[in-house]
């Protein structure tokens, strides 16, 4: 069954990553160009932009070993460049470009494994830099400080968040998903008995009910592990197609509710579609990511979990029958702002583009609210040219301004 956790396209970064995903390099003067606010205490002066770098080769390595982080930078100066970093260990080494005042990064590389080398793009202002190196058995170890002369400004750094700011943001999330889940096992339980009765009207009502209940989740890149297909697959690549008794869940439902199918037919289904929401909201706990992780993956899902949308959702595509993918993408943005809500208080003050954000996402809600009408929600096949010319810019919009989030608050380690 093709797979409801649908990846984005165009990603560098290797964000909120799970233990043992592929390593990948946060840079953030050079990724985020220059779109978050410059937080680090060693973030240079308004003088000027930092000049252009020559860059070094690998034969200049700066060196990371069993004893030593970040040693052996040669004429260290400003400007956009790349450094390349010599794992001398025998262990793999995360490798952090850091403020030694406050411990914001600017860069980091991830894995590097024993004994090779990585590059590392930066974009270093006038100021102190030090190299904070990781790794299992290994310890932390920060290097020694770099002082790079001038008035020249460089990219900006991120604040590392302490392990108090992650359990607040965890506990925040956990309180969110539990209870919607709840609410989802007590609605698909009603749709279930509708089924049941016979009554199919009320039905439909009850699908709809509980399967934006479900979209307001947020769920996405594995967020619920095997229940995501379950609960929420397509029937692409199945034998049978929509009639494949592998493809379960609510589009299983939608397609049998708008397509003639009896109350016999779909009582098994259903049955099955709140069995899953039961089981899913025991086994939910188990599935949760400790702290470090798990904002992360968060703050993923606050640019996932819209732009799937987008691409599934606005267009109609995921439509089998009922005509409401317009609301369901709703529920995907009503998904973005809860999820924001939680980080909202750590966002601020890291991201300089919060506020244009936020007025992207009313005019996003203002758009999709005005194809609702008196008699229901509008299909995305009848909406006019200018509504979709409208919303698609809006959503395109938006979610170019969530993409920096996700790199905001990657983190393997919090800070004590």
């Amino acid at each position: 069954m093709f797979s409801r956790l649908r990846a984005g396209h165009g990603h560098v970064l290797q964000i909120g990553k799970r233990p043992g995903a592929t390593a990948s390099v946060l840079t953030v003067g050079v990724a985020m160009g220059g779109l978050l606010c410059a937080c680090s205490g060693g973030a240079a002066p308004s003088g000027g932009a930092a000049p252009a770098s020559t860059a070094a080769s690998p034969s200049d390595a700066i060196t990371v070993s069993a004893t030593a982080c970040g040693t052996g930078w040669a004429h260290p100066a400003a400007g956009t460049q790349t450094l390349y970093i010599r794992n001398t260990s025998r262990v793999v080494i995360e490798v952090q470009l850091i403020d030694p005042g406050n411990g914001a990064v600017y860069a980091q590389l991830e894995g590097v494994g024993a004994g090779t080398t990585r590059s590392m793009p930066v974009d270093v202002g006038s100021g102190q830099y030090s190299f904070s190196c990781s790794g299992t058995n290994y310890g932390v170890r920060t290097g020694p400080v770099i002082q790079i002369p001038g008035q020249a400004r460089g990219g900006g750094a991120i604040l590392p968040l302490t392990q108090a700011q992650l359990n607040t943001v965890t506990d925040q999330a956990h309180a969110y998903v539990a209870s919607g889940l709840d609410t989802l096992v007590q609605q698909t339980a009603a749709l279930t008995a509708d089924i049941q009765a016979g009554n199919l009207a009320s039905a439909r009502t009850s699908w709809l009910t509980a399967h934006l209940t479900w979209e307001r989740l947020g769920s996405a890149y594995g967020m619920f592990g095997g229940y995501d297909d379950a609960i929420d697959g397509l029937p692409d690549g199945l034998p049978g197609g929509v009639r494949d008794p592998a493809f379960t869940g609510f589009y299983r439902l939608e397609y049998g509710l708008w397509h003639g199918q009896s109350a016999s037919e779909l009582a098994q289904p259903a049955r099955q579609l709140a069995t899953d929401a039961r089981s899913l909201r025991t086994s939910w706990p188990g599935l949760e990511l400790p702290p470090g992780h798990a904002v992360g993956d968060l703050a993923l899902r606050t640019h996932e979990v819209l732009e799937n949308a987008v691409q599934f959702q606005l267009n109609g595509h995921d439509d089998f029958g009922s005509g409401t993918t317009l609301a369901t993408f709703a529920a995907g943005i009503d998904a973005t702002r809860a999820q924001l809500a939680i980080l909202y208080p750590l966002l601020v003050p890291r991201y300089s583009q919060t506020a244009e954000l936020y007025r992207w996402l009313n005019r996003l809600d203002g758009l999709v609210d005005a194809a609702r009408t008196s008699h229901g929600w509008t299909p995305a096949s009848d909406l006019t040219t200018t509504q979709r010319e409208q919303l698609d810019a809006a959503a395109g919009q938006t979610v170019e301004l969530l993409a920096p989030i996700p790199v905001i608050f990657e983190q393997e380690r919090p800070v004590p």
